[in-house]
């Protein structure tokens, strides 16, 4: 879900192509990708992409599809992999166990009524990743020569790290948390399709590019005054809080500059007393999380190999029935990507601190 900052980042936000990255390092917080995945690579009637076993393979689908089309721009992804979630992040995850529950019943219903549109929809928000899933995506990413990295704890927090840490250029993943982490640039909508069906017409799905010295000077407030204000409209490690969105939050900072503060002097919106919604000890746990998270330094330099061939079609076409004929019109691309292109860099775009 992470932290809802789009109307407020509004003005930060740059439109941009995949020519813009060409040659450039990104971290994509591969979790937040492969829920895309199997939210949007669905039949009709909402069912994922299976093989002839009934294993669920649209996360294998999009891995392959993605990155030969990531490759093919001549850009160099690494997948960061969640490790154990912080204690503080127990909450959301048991609340979205809860929704797909809820939206796998709601889908079934749509099915049997024939409703397809309710059906899609539903089906979307019931995605379930396993753990067999996800180390079969770290093996799909491996034989495709791309750098994959096991957080210790947040893989956004790790991608935001690395981008920090200037190993990648950037962090790649559809929630602004990757700012609050620290990444000096964010890169939204990498992984999804570029154009998106809305109440039966299409529209288009535009890359965004955010730097966080573009968001400070935006909204005129320090990185830990954004931290702040997110802890008030709500994050992955705490709820928000009740009468408080994002205006409102950015208000209350612009007007007391802390959080501290605002307990300390007992707030109150919408006749809620913003203290006694969040504890200071809440305050100090959650802008810990984002300002000293649990990271790592990498062991070796990241490396991109060449795909090994053999161990794709193995894995798509041998383990998952997948059309051998399509998968060979894939590789033919990748193999044609791997002679290199031309480079267009965001210094042209938006000068040389890009």
């Amino acid at each position: 879900m992470g932290v809802k900052l789009t109307d407020l980042v509004a003005d930060a936000k740059k439109i941009i192509t995949f020519e813009n990255l060409m040659g450039k390092e990104i971290a994509i917080d591969a979790y937040n990708s492969l829920y895309q995945f199997l939210a949007i690579i669905r039949g009709v009637d909402g069912e994922p992409l299976k093989d002839d076993a009934g294993n669920v393979t649209s996360h294998l689908q999009g891995i392959f599809s993605r990155t030969v089309n990531f490759l093919e721009q001549n850009l160099k992804p690494a997948f960061v992999f969640d490790g154990k979630p912080p204690e503080r992040k127990m909450e959301t995850i048991a609340e979205r166990v809860k929704v797909r529950q809820e939206a796998t019943e709601k889908w079934t219903e749509a099915k049997d009524a024939g409703d397809e549109e309710s059906a899609q929809k539903f089906a979307q928000a019931s995605s379930k990743l396993t753990k067999d899933m996800v180390e079969e995506a770290k093996r799909l990413l491996r034989a495709l020569g791309l750098p994959v990295i096991d957080a210790p704890e947040d893989g956004e927090a790790q991608a935001a790290y690395l981008a920090s840490q200037d190993v990648v250029w950037a962090a790649a993943s559809q929630d602004y948390d990757s700012i609050l982490f620290g990444a000096p640039r964010l890169i939204r909508n990498l992984a999804e399709r570029r154009q998106r069906k809305v109440k039966g017409t299409t529209r288009p799905v535009d890359l965004e590019w955010y730097s966080q010295e573009k968001i400070l000077e935006v909204l005129q407030l320090t990185r830990e005054q954004i931290i702040d204000l997110a802890i008030m409209i709500g994050t992955d490690f705490n709820p928000s809080v009740e009468g408080v969105g994002p205006k409102t939050a950015y208000n209350l900072m612009q007007e007391y500059g802390t959080l501290d503060k605002i307990l300390e002097e007992n707030v109150t919106v919408r006749g809620h007393i913003i203290a006694e919604s969040l504890t200071q000890k809440d305050v100090d746990e959650v802008r810990a999380i984002f300002l000293q998270p649990n990271v790592r330094d990498l062991d070796e330099e990241l490396k991109w190999g060449r795909p090994n061939l053999d161990e794709v079609r193995e894995i798509l076409v041998t383990d998952h029935n997948f059309d051998a004929e399509r998968v060979e019109t894939q590789l033919k691309r990748l193999k044609k990507s791997m002679k290199g292109g031309s480079q267009k860099t965001l210094d042209n775009l938006f000068g040389k601190k890009a």
